[in-house]
């Protein structure tokens, strides 16, 4: 450029515009990612142990890694394959994530849950500017007056709280020929490794969001498969926990005997480091006051590569002979569990068939409890103040019944409170079957650590006419007894992923950890989606 008077105030605005950049890198912590460049980012298939140590090097802060993972989830979610899994978006997340990178300047760091995304399942109460709707449109606008406790915890570690995942509305018992995954407020959740099928459910949305490296780890809840089947249908890592190792304050209930939150992550080891950030004894659920010291702030301690040498495990056959194709997974897993130096029992039955219809009994009459406590808990301004207005609200609008009916809604409101006789009868039965007569007899008998089974079958397509297609599972026999059920990835039908469950007494995560740790690391069936769609 030939110099001359009218090039001066072009030199001196170059000039400030080199000094202005200079002085921010200055300003920059050295090695710090600047967040014009927070897409350009790694955040696909990295685990917790990752995280923590670009935070450790300085590559990124927690708010550029927040912002990377909020704009994935507007690129994919929202757009693009259009999981729809994420259900609402925290509009603090980067407030949350700014207020965490000061901690890190001054040296503050609470664990190694600090700084990492978590999604939670939209019926886990949040005290923030999100609702906690159970994809109902009775409670779109619910906003609690109380975190949870798991939600509460997770901000002690230093977690951010993303968002809430889509779910199947009311965890999935609402009515007849429902479809996982599908809520009035959210609606479809699509599976990222087949658009056209199913998420499974009810903590679709949360498996979904891990599955496609949306999130770090979710919670879900479970009362039957509700982990376990999202899990293993989307390829991640799904711990159900022992009853009342992890609390439900705060979580819209099904089951006071059933229900549990969980951890689902895309490793073992992320699922063990978020299982020890949310338990504790809460003196809000009562179920809790029995993980007193059986509970463990670090379950990371029971990741041990040798962790099948000598363990004595029950085969479960009752889902084998449905489907060659899982058979023949399953069977090629029980041959490298015997390879890696653990002796496989054959069982039986593990519990009588009564036992099943005795828990669907005890269901009804927990569900219509607990959902009347749950509106309670929202104060005089609750959108619904029972059961009973919901049942009316779901008749009057314009898309809650669109697609299926609301039967066990209706059926729970026709039982006596649990005080009932009747109710204590069938509770004794219930829990005597599926423990003392189930998963104890055998194990005792066998001498077991643990029982396999496969997790479930290939994720069905999706059809909100017909409902859902579910042709395996083997939850139950944990989920009646409320024992702990781990679920990891054991391969894939065609593109289809799925899983196989550990599974045992009261309390035995860590052994469970344990074992499910040594199969994944020795095979590493985890597979990121490519949300393709088949004809």
């Amino acid at each position: 450029m030939k110099w001359n008077s009218k090039s001066k105030p072009i030199f001196r605005s170059f000039i400030l515009i080199v000094l202005f950049i200079l002085i921010d890198s200055c300003l920059q912590p050295a090695g710090k990612v600047p967040l014009a460049v927070a897409t350009n980012i790694q955040v696909e298939e990295q685990d917790i142990l990752q995280i923590q140590q670009g935070y450790k090097d300085g590559k990124f802060t927690v708010k550029v890694l927040v912002q990377a993972y909020l704009e994935r989830i507007e690129a994919i979610d929202k757009n693009g394959p259009g999981l729809n899994s994420i259900i609402c978006i925290n509009p603090d997340a980067i407030r949350i994530a700014e207020e965490l990178d000061k901690e890190l300047a001054a040296g503050k760091n609470h664990g190694p849950m600090f700084g990492i995304p978590v999604i939670l399942k939209d019926n886990i109460d949040t005290h923030d500017k999100m609702p906690t709707t159970a994809g109902s449109r009775a409670l779109k606008n619910s906003h609690p007056l109380k975190d949870s406790f798991i939600a509460r915890r997770l901000r002690e570690a230093g977690a951010v709280i993303l968002g809430k995942a889509n779910l199947s509305e009311w965890a999935n018992f609402r009515g007849q020929l429902s479809t996982s995954g599908w809520s009035g407020v959210g609606g479809q959740t699509k599976n990222p490794y087949d658009l056209s099928r199913n998420p499974c459910g009810s903590s679709s949305g949360s498996a979904v969001a891990v599955a496609a490296n949306l999130t770090m780890v979710a919670i879900g809840t479970e009362t039957n498969g509700s982990i376990v089947c999202p899990s293993q249908t989307n390829d991640i890592v799904g711990i159900k926990p022992t009853v009342g190792l992890v609390s439900r304050s705060g979580v819209i209930p099904i089951s006071f005997t059933q229900d549990t939150p969980g951890p689902m992550g895309r490793t073992v080891r992320d699922a063990a480091i978020c299982l020890g950030a949310i338990v504790g004894v809460d003196s809000a659920d009562e179920k809790t006051l029995a993980s007193k010291g059986k509970f463990y702030t670090d379950y990371t301690r029971f990741l041990h590569k040798d962790g099948l040498k000598g363990k004595r495990i029950g085969l479960d056959k009752s889902a084998l002979g449905i489907n060659y194709k899982v058979d023949t997974l399953f069977n090629n897993a029980v041959a490298f569990l015997k390879a890696q130096g653990a002796t496989i029992v054959p069982i039986g039955p593990i519990d009588d068939k009564k036992v099943e219809g005795y828990s669907t009994e005890i269901m009804f009459y927990e569900y219509k409890d607990g959902l009347n406590k749950y509106f309670r808990s929202l104060g005089p301004n609750a959108p619904v103040k029972n059961v009973g207005e919901l049942i009316a609200f779901n008749i009057s609008d314009s898309v809650e019944l669109r697609y299926f009916n609301q039967k066990f809604l209706e059926l729970a409101q026709l039982k006596e409170d649990l005080s009932s006789e009747k109710y204590k009868e069938v509770l004794a039965k219930m829990l005597r079957g599926s423990r003392e007569e189930g998963i104890d007899r055998v194990m005792n008998a066998g001498d077991l650590d643990a029982i396999i089974a496969p997790t479930g079958g290939p994720a069905w397509k999706t059809d909100l006419i017909n409902g859902d297609s579910f042709q395996i599972g083997t939850s139950s026999a944990a989920a009646q007894a409320g024992y702990p059920n781990i679920t990891v990835p054991m391969g894939f039908v065609d593109e289809l992923p799925v899983g196989i469950s550990f599974f045992g007494r009261a309390w035995s995560e860590p052994i469970l950890i344990e074992m499910a740790y040594a199969y994944e690391n020795a095979n590493n069936y985890r597979v990121a989606p490519k949300f393709h769609r088949s004809n």
